[in-house]
């Protein structure tokens, strides 16, 4: 479920890079501080009849965009992606499916200390799920929230 205040920007982050949205990623939930982001199987077989490894990687690093807009204060602060990690463990013959969150005090201790330094990392461990339950694949990624450079306090 799409919480009312998130309705509009679904759009927005589905189609914000163009190559994103050629794969028909969808987000389905979206509240604050979590989403349930899934990859169609189609348009995204790869040559034996598979998910796309690339395409499976978008969903990781895509849902950093999504889950920093539903928990810090896009106009004090950026998101950007300074490592991610996948690690392929069973073929994905369906469509997946990620979710991803952040608590509270997470995002609150995030934003003080970007706020205070400029910058601070986060770290988000994540898993890709085909429509069985089961873990395609186990992502591990750095992102970093940034402060605009006009708002120093």
């Amino acid at each position: 479920m799409i919480d009312e205040k998130y309705r509009d920007a679904v759009p927005m982050l589905e189609k914000a890079v163009p190559l994103i949205e050629k794969t028909g990623v969808r987000i389905v939930d979206l509240k604050d501080r979590f989403a349930r982001i899934v990859m169609p199987f189609e348009p995204n077989v790869n040559h034996i009849g598979i998910m796309y490894g690339g395409s499976l990687f978008i969903l990781a690093e895509f849902s950093g965009g999504v889950i920093y807009y539903v928990s810090f204060d896009s106009a004090r602060f950026y998101p950007i992606v300074k490592e991610v990690s996948i690690r392929y463990r069973r073929p994905a013959t369906t469509d997946v499916t990620l979710e991803v969150s952040l608590k509270p005090g997470e995002v609150d201790a995030i934003q003080q200390a970007a706020r205070k330094e400029g910058k601070k990392d986060w770290i988000m461990d994540l898993e890709l799920k085909d429509v069985h339950g089961e873990v395609c694949s186990i992502v591990h990624g750095t992102w970093q929230l940034r402060r605009f450079p006009e708002n120093t306090q």
